[in-house]
């Protein structure tokens, strides 16, 4: 692709970049290659209103290491750059699945719309994706993304040694229709607390935002554990406490049923990369 060409591709996508959250294409690549106490939190200010975004790159074989240079050397400077705030960048712990998991957050989304057009056009940008391609592609499809907001229990979502050392899990729960409210009430007045008493940290709770798919029935969360044996067995006592046992039967019963559809809860633990401000 010659420099005409590259920078012809990169203002004709300039128009989708602010059309808001459309899951991938290969046109995708190019524009985004880049409560309670009981929660164990104190202090922090407020997310309830910021837009956050959770993107997904699954990267060629052999690519994982030029993405990870273009994110310390390139992307992370030029998002600060832009506005667009790095919260955590995280590899999965099972090697074979090469899948970047990272989070930014933005103060609403009209400002990422705004930003993602600034940085895509930004010539330090181009420069850098054209360099870090030129060997081949890096990402094996589009990226994944999905637009979030915070749920009204949960906890700040922080940077920092967070996890101490050790693995961060995300979940993603897919409830039957109309039993979103069920499994947040559950949460809110059960759950966060017993996961904090069986050792499990409570990082941020999330719902999609309107308009995208499955938006109105679907829970996203971050924990963290000392490592994927601790979660394991915090989640054995967790399962085993009559507290939950007892706020579980009370939920599905006023519910009419599960919380979540068959197949219905999904779990990746992950580990923080070098330059996650998110540890």
């Amino acid at each position: 692709m010659t420099r005409r060409q590259l920078f012809a591709r990169l203002s004709g996508l300039a128009a989708l970049a602010i059309t808001g959250c459309s899951l991938s294409s290969r046109q995708d690549v190019l524009v985004n290659s880049h409560s309670s106490a009981a929660s164990g939190y104190s202090g922090g200010s407020s997310n309830a209103s910021a837009c956050y975004e959770l993107r997904i790159y699954t990267i060629n074989p052999g690519k994982a290491e030029a993405l990870h240079d273009r994110f310390r050397n390139h992307t992370l400077r030029l998002f600060k750059k832009h506005h667009i705030e790095s919260v955590g960048y995280w590899m999965p712990v099972d090697a074979k699945d090469q899948r970047l998991h990272f989070l930014l957050r933005y103060p609403s989304r009209e400002a990422r719309e705004a930003s993602w057009k600034a940085f895509m056009a930004d010539p330090d940008w181009q420069a850098a994706y054209k360099a870090s391609e030129a060997p081949g592609p890096i990402l094996a499809k589009g990226p994944e993304n999905f637009f979030l907001e915070t749920t009204p229990y949960s906890p700040p979502v922080r940077k920092g040694d967070v996890s101490h050392g050790g693995v961060w899990e995300l979940r993603t729960y897919t409830t039957p229709p109309g039993r979103v409210a069920n499994i947040d009430a559950r949460f809110r007045d059960h759950t966060i607390a017993l996961f904090a008493k069986h050792g499990i940290g409570n990082q941020g709770y999330f719902h999609k935002m309107a308009g995208q798919d499955a938006a109105d029935s679907t829970l996203l969360y971050f924990l963290t554990h000392k490592s994927p044996e601790a979660a394991k067995a915090s989640f054995g006592s967790f399962g085993q406490d009559p507290a939950w046992k007892a706020a579980r039967e009370a939920s599905e019963k006023a519910a009419g049923g599960s919380l979540t559809i068959p197949g219905g809860v999904k779990s990746v633990f992950l580990k923080a990369t070098d330059y996650s401000p998110a540890k």
